[in-house]
């Protein structure tokens, strides 16, 4: 049986991992512009201001797009198929990569209203995912 891949959690990307294991989605906020951003970086893309600040986010979002995998691209995922991958466009702005659970994958839908919700995989790392939510 193979293991299914976590992330490994950089310098740049080490704040967000310690908020996803403590439960809470936190992203860069930028002090100068308020440009919220993911993935981390030393720069805001908005303005270049080195300022920033993790914010906590409220974890809500809508489904912008979505794609059903069909192939397996890694051992450990075969159990999952057909699995879902969806690309999150969360209130606050940045658009985020992760799955749609406590959902059948025919019932996802382009603006779909979705929460966060965390998956423990490892002491470290925490995956966030989301889930429907009601209006």
């Amino acid at each position: 049986m193979f293991e299914k891949p976590v992330p490994l959690p950089t310098e740049d990307s080490a704040p967000f991992w310690k908020a996803c294991r403590e439960h809470e989605l936190r992203m860069q906020r930028c002090n100068d512009c308020g440009h919220v951003r993911f993935p981390p970086s030393v720069l805001c893309p908005k303005c270049t201001s080195l300022e920033a600040t993790w914010d906590k986010l409220s974890g809500r979002g809508e489904v912008f797009t979505f794609i059903i995998v069909h192939q397996t691209y890694h051992p450990a995922f075969d159990e999952d198929m057909p699995y879902n991958v969806a690309l999150v466009r969360l209130e606050e702005g940045p658009t985020f990569h992760s799955n749609i659970v406590e959902c059948r994958n025919e019932e996802l839908y382009c603006g779909m209203p979705v929460e966060v919700v965390f998956e423990d995989r490892t002491e470290e790392i925490s995956l966030p995912k989301f889930r429907p939510r009601s209006h």
